[in-house]
C-alpha cells in the first residue's frame, strides 16, 4: 500500500498536530479533491450514458462505437471508484479506522483519476474520428494522453521530488 497523502517529510517543518489530527486533515483534504473530480466524472458519465440512444449513434463506425463503449466503461468505473471512498467511510464509520480509510481512499482516488483520464481520451478520440477522420483521431488521442500524463503524473511527481529534497 502507498503512504497516506500529505505524509510529512523529515526535511520539512512539521505541523503541530497529533496523528489523529493529521489523519482528519488528510481525510478532509481528500474529500475536497473528490468533490471536484466526482462532479466532472459524473457529468461526463451521465452524458455518455445517453449517447447510444441518440439518433445517429448507429451511423458511427464499429471502431468509433468500440472506442466509445470502452470510454464509457472507463467513465463508469471512474465514477464508481471515485464514489467508493464515501461508501468505505460509511461502512468504517465509528470503527476507529481512519488510517485505513485515508490510505484506501487515496489509492481509490488515484485509480479513479486514471480511469477518468482514459475516458476523456477515448471521447476525444471518437469526436476527432467523426469530425476529421482516423489520423486526426490518433493524433488527438496521443496528444491528450501526453498532456494528461504530464499534467496529472509527471508534473505532480516532479513537484513531489522537488519538495522532498533538502534545501
Amino acid at each position: 500500500m502507498t503512504s497516506p497523502p500529505d505524509e510529512d517529510d523529515a526535511s520539512r517543518p512539521r505541523r503541530h498536530e497529533t496523528p489523529a489530527e493529521r489523519l482528519d486533515r488528510n481525510w478532509a483534504s481528500l474529500l475536497q479533491e473528490l468533490r471536484v473530480v466526482q462532479t466532472g466524472g459524473q457529468i461526463l458519465t451521465g452524458l455518455m450514458l445517453t449517447v447510444p440512444f441518440q439518433e445517429g449513434f448507429e451511423e458511427l463506425s464499429s471502431r468509433e462505437q468500440y472506442i466509445f463503449v470502452v470510454s464509457l466503461v472507463c467513465a463508469v468505473l471512474s465514477t464508481v471508484t471515485l464514489i467508493s471512498p464515501v461508501a468505505l467511510h460509511r461502512l468504517l464509520f465509528r470503527r476507529h479506522a481512519i488510517d485505513q480509510l485515508v490510505d484506501r481512499a487515496h489509492v481509490l482516488t488515484l485509480i479513479g483519476i486514471g480511469l477518468l483520464g482514459m475516458a476523456l481520451i477515448g471521447v476525444l478520440t471518437v469526436i476527432f474520428d467523426i469530425v476529421f477522420g482516423g489520423w486526426a483521431a490518433i493524433a488527438a488521442g496521443c496528444v491528450a494522453l501526453v498532456v494528461f500524463l504530464f499534467m496529472w503524473v509527471a508534473m505532480p511527481l516532479r513537484e513531489r521530488r522537488r519538495l522532498s529534497r533538502p534545501d
